[in-house]
């Protein structure tokens, strides 16, 4: 084994003594010494670079959930995008996108599913639990919106704000992170217009909308300056087909 914390540490008495005044692990130091040995200069360079930081908490969660991913799913992301320019000054953009996850998940509910890869068969759900992506100091947190068929636009907007409290606040519960049958990432609020986003297993899709920007468009034949929405569909190809997550779009 080579990794740090299995290699034997070669190091003279007075290296060590540095590097625990120091307060450096000798098992994370490269070693440069001819014969692989630990040298007070290795052990005064670890000391000025950067400290290691093992990952704890929900920052560790989504290491191991973002590794789940890259191990079993067969990623695929369609590309679109979106006149908005008859949206009303004001509008809420996030409610609007999620009443249209529910619309695409009816009009096409093979993304609204999971997929269980040891059964090798999937689940479809007939309500639509959205997973709403919530960037935060500690990572990132998927609380999820519950039936967000049944809910109007201004319930959908309390609803997504007593989200986001909790998550702020650090009271969000297991429960509330449990179980997302699709996921919404709205990050263009931040930053980007497109992105091959991530999916979370055993869930089969994620709409990611982007930053919404005035575009020069044909409108009646005629350029126009509007605002445009880029959407990004990503979905496991594993069990949703190009057609199917273009119907959704």
């Amino acid at each position: 084994p080579t990794s740090p914390s299995h290699r034997r540490i070669h190091a003279a008495p007075a290296v060590r003594a540095l590097a625990a005044r120091l307060g450096v692990d000798l098992a994370t130091v490269e070693a440069t010494g001819t014969e692989g040995e630990v040298l007070t200069d290795d052990v005064e360079r670890a000391a000025t670079g950067p400290a290691f930081e093992p990952l704890r908490g929900v920052r560790r969660a989504m290491a191991r959930n973002m590794s789940a991913s890259g191990a079993a799913v067969v990623p695929a992301t369609v590309f679109d995008e979106v006149d908005v320019e008859a949206w009303p000054a004001g509008t809420d953009v996030t409610a609007r996108l999620v009443r249209a996850v529910v619309a695409g998940c009816r009009a096409d509910p093979a993304l609204n599913a999971w997929f269980e890869s040891h059964a090798e068969g999937r689940r479809m759900h007939s309500r639509v639990d959205i997973g709403i992506a919530v960037e935060a100091p500690d990572g990132l947190f998927v609380p999820v919106l519950r039936d967000a068929g049944s809910l109007d636009a201004s319930a959908v907007r309390a609803a997504v704000d007593a989200l986001e409290h909790a998550v702020r606040s650090r009271a969000v519960t297991p429960e509330q992170l449990r179980a997302p049958t699709i996921t919404l990432s709205n990050f263009g609020m931040l930053a980007g217009r497109h992105a091959a986003l991530v999916v979370i297993p055993p869930q089969v899709a994620i709409l990611g909308a982007g930053r919404i920007e005035p575009r020069v468009v044909a409108a009646a034949g005629q350029p126009a300056v509007h605002r445009i929405l880029p959407l990004s569909s990503s979905f496991d190809h594993r069990v949703a087909t190009g057609g199917e997550a273009g119907t959704f779009l």
